[in-house]
């Protein structure tokens, strides 16, 4: 069932369930009431990650506190998305757009990953689960990714499940396109891995490359900066093997 998209999201940290009463955290209230400028008795939709969709209804018992009482639920939970999101840190403004796009097409895990080239670095694991957080409100996701610690992509590789298959985008691939590549892969539980803004370094990329549970494909005829690059790969993935297929 798709998200009504004409109703205001939020996300929650308490249980939904009939009658459940949630008070509207200090940003929250400052959103609702002073940009919004939410009236007593709105109707808005909440989600926290585990209960499914609810449409809440609004009371301001007082000028300071903001209350949503669940009413009723208007979309089941469903079971959150099985692709982990491997990224090497971009620059702050871009990292936050790679990670939102990643919620948005459907990552069920973001797993930041150190290589030789990375630029960016991951300063503060509570920032990027904001931004996992705003992905989904905007875009109707009621299943929150998990965010997980930065890790070295030797460490990664080296602890790695040999069930789950790890697609990387390989700039050197000697053809440009992925889709025969993707269709042939025969494991459904798959991981993405999106190189750093100066691509993989020639070691990375022999040791990805040797690897049997590590499978390259290209993205076209041209050079794409790394956010691009992550966006495009995602969605020839899930087009090809994932969840739009």
């Amino acid at each position: 069932m798709r998200a009504n998209y004409r109703m205001q999201r939020l996300f929650v940290e308490g249980a939904l369930h009939d009658g459940a009463a949630l008070e509207a955290t200090k940003e929250q209230f400052h959103y609702l009431a002073n940009v919004l400028r939410i009236e007593e008795g709105t109707s808005i939709l909440a989600f926290n990650g585990r209960d499914g969709e609810w449409r809440a209804e609004i009371s301001l018992p007082t000028r300071k506190r903001l209350m949503m009482t669940a009413v009723e639920q208007v979309r089941p939970q469903p079971a959150p998305s099985d692709l982990h999101y491997l990224f090497a840190p971009l620059k702050v403004g871009r990292l936050d757009y790679l990670v939102q796009k990643a919620v948005e097409m459907g990552a069920g895990v973001l797993r930041p990953v150190m290589t030789q080239h990375v630029q960016g670095k991951i300063t503060s694991l509570e920032r990027l689960q904001a931004n996992v957080i705003e992905a989904a409100e905007q875009c109707g996701i009621l299943s929150i990714p998990d965010v997980m610690p930065p890790q070295k992509l030797t460490d990664l590789l080296s602890d790695w499940p040999r069930d789950r298959r790890i697609v990387f985008c390989d700039e050197g691939h000697e053809s440009q396109n992925p889709v025969p590549v993707l269709q042939a892969i025969a494991e459904r539980k798959l991981a993405l891995l999106i190189g750093p803004e100066g691509g993989f370094s020639d070691e990375e990329r022999q040791l990805l490359r040797s690897l049997d549970y590590v499978t390259a494909i290209p993205l076209g005829p041209r050079i794409l900066r790394a956010d691009t690059a992550a966006v495009a790969a995602m969605a020839v993935l899930q087009a090809t093997v994932g969840d739009w297929n």
